[in-house]
């Protein structure tokens, strides 16, 4: 375990104390006395103590901002709630950044300040945690919250495959599948044909929520009284 948490000091040539370093990040991850984890191997080592293993690994170089990918799938509830108290302390202690990769979205409500749900390679939507997980406004983001337990009412059902992500269709990238577009929801808010032929930018990830849909940003301007053919704060900015 010393040299997989050590290989990034290695890689970036670090002048101080190896030991001291691999053993301060060992700490920060909870494993105590680190000396103790030194020459363990993988297979002597729990699911969680292996995870912490990966963090210590992530720490040793003292990042501002560490990029989590499903950093608890494979671990069982109670290891889980260890290991993402242990994320909520060391951004509390280290002023740490995290970006969380993640297709729970229990988790990305328990830990996240803001979330962004992506679809064929782009963010779709963004935002503050209780407004795109209380309020969706993309229909994918619907759709991915209705089969929650808790959620209200039947479950959204999509249709059709996933379309290859190297054949992304033309217009809104989801609406092959859009439940909204099928049930007649864009027609009636006059945008049933953007949705198929007019691309939306990506979003650039300011502003307080953002989404990437005609559907959504067309009844966005009618809540706020603009009509259809005037930009309303969720318009595509150029």
């Amino acid at each position: 375990m010393y040299d997989a948490v050590a290989e990034g000091l290695r890689i970036h040539a670090y002048g101080g104390d190896e030991r001291e370093a691999v053993a301060t990040a060992l700490s920060r991850a909870g494993l105590r006395p680190p000396e103790r984890f030194f020459l363990r191997y993988p297979h002597e080592l729990s699911g969680g103590q292996r995870q912490r293993v990966v963090i210590a690994g992530a720490l040793v170089l003292e990042p501002e901002l560490i990029v989590a990918d499903e950093p608890v799938a494979s671990l069982d509830a109670s290891v889980r709630g260890e290991v993402l108290a242990l994320l909520l302390r060391l951004r509390a202690e280290l002023g740490l950044s995290a970006l969380v990769v993640t297709h729970d979205l229990g988790l990305a409500w328990n830990i996240a300040d803001r979330v962004a749900v992506m679809y064929l390679g782009r963010i779709i939507e963004t935002g503050p945690v209780e407004d795109v997980l209380r309020a969706p406004r993309h229909p994918y983001t619907q759709a991915l919250l209705s089969v929650l337990p808790e959620a209200p009412g039947d479950p959204v059902v999509l249709t059709g495959e996933t379309p290859d992500p190297s054949r992304v269709p033309a217009g809104c990238r989801f609406h092959p599948r859009c439940h909204v577009l099928a049930a007649g929801g864009a027609e009636r808010a006059g945008v049933a044909t953007a949705c198929r032929t007019e691309d939306l930018p990506a979003l650039n990830g300011t502003g307080a929520s953002q989404v990437a849909c005609h559907w959504a940003r067309a009844r966005a301007r009618a809540l706020n009284g603009t009509g259809t053919g005037t930009a309303g704060p969720d318009s595509p900015t150029t």
